[in-house]
């Protein structure tokens, strides 16, 4: 779990930095653009964590990640607009459906670690 900590902390950056990269050639210039890189740093940390306590790492990232995903809702409800055509930052909304993405397939791949601990955990007890 560690390195899928880092390898999402490290998409989530690239993501957060190249949608701010796109609001600056759009002359919009959103310091919010930054925010999937913020939680990609928090990941990062929390896998430097997990290197020396693994639970504790990984538990920390788990609940920095639903909270970031529960944070990327809010830009997608420009979704349909994206579609349309009509979205006012198609760049905000895209950068949010990929950090979704990402975020929301980590935290299935974590409760999936975690369970498959405990069963291991159980059979060698």
């Amino acid at each position: 779990m560690p390195k899928l900590t880092f390898l999402t902390g490290a998409v989530l950056v690239v993501v957060g930095i190249g949608g701010y990269l796109v609001s600056l050639a759009n002359e919009t210039d959103h310091w919010t653009a930054l925010i999937p890189s913020l939680v990609g740093l928090l990941l990062l940390v929390s896998g430097a964590i997990a290197l020396k306590n693994l639970m504790v790492g990984v538990h920390i990232a788990l609940v920095l990640a639903l909270i970031g995903a529960l944070g990327m809702l809010m830009p997608l409800a420009s979704l349909g607009d994206l579609f349309a055509g009509e979205a006012e930052r198609p760049a905000a909304v895209v950068s949010a459906l990929i950090s979704l993405i990402v975020l929301v397939v980590y935290l299935i791949l974590g409760v999936r670690s975690f369970l498959e601990a405990r069963r291991w955990k159980k059979a060698n007890a």
